[in-house]
């Protein structure tokens, strides 16, 4: 049996942009990990990795690859939203930040949203939102962010 040895370098994590290959290194089953999220057949992310390619950086996916196991074992986006109001400006909305739970504790979720809020803020985004659970909300204070408001929703499924 042979060892595998990591260099140090690939035990950085970088953060980079979702990549066509990413599903077959766990990318789906990372979001399963995160809410509701049903297998996608090949085709499936395809067509839906373009459309969202086709929006440039109004819709930025984010990854971290574990280098030793090739794995996604991080992820989060932001997609952003022209506005009227403050003279025609813009605002990032992060969405779907998960990292493994066989990876928490790393700072990956930290880097990930950092990377999600540095992207909205180059493209001119006035500020940035999400919405998250209680559970969470720690997390995210520690990432910067203040609880503002309250949150509703209504689902159609």
């Amino acid at each position: 049996m042979q060892s595998i040895s990591c260099s140090d370098e690939e035990k950085k994590f970088q953060v980079r942009k979702l990549e066509i290959s990413d599903k077959s290194k766990g990318f789906i089953e990372l979001l399963q990990q995160l809410t509701v999220c049903d297998s996608v057949s090949d085709q499936e992310f395809q067509s839906c990795f373009e459309e969202i390619g086709s929006y440039g950086d109004n819709h930025v996916i984010c990854v971290i690859e574990d280098g030793c196991s090739q794995k996604i074992i991080a992820t989060g986006s932001v997609f952003i939203e022209r506005k009227f109001i403050r003279n025609c400006s813009k605002v990032g909305h992060i969405e779907d930040v998960v990292v493994d739970s066989n990876a928490r504790g790393m700072q990956l979720g930290k880097k990930i949203v950092e990377y999600l809020t540095d992207h909205a803020r180059a493209v001119g985004c006035y500020k940035v939102i999400l919405d998250c659970s209680a559970k969470n909300k720690a997390f995210y204070e520690k990432c910067g962010f203040e609880q503002k408001e309250l949150q509703m929703a209504k689902y159609f499924i």
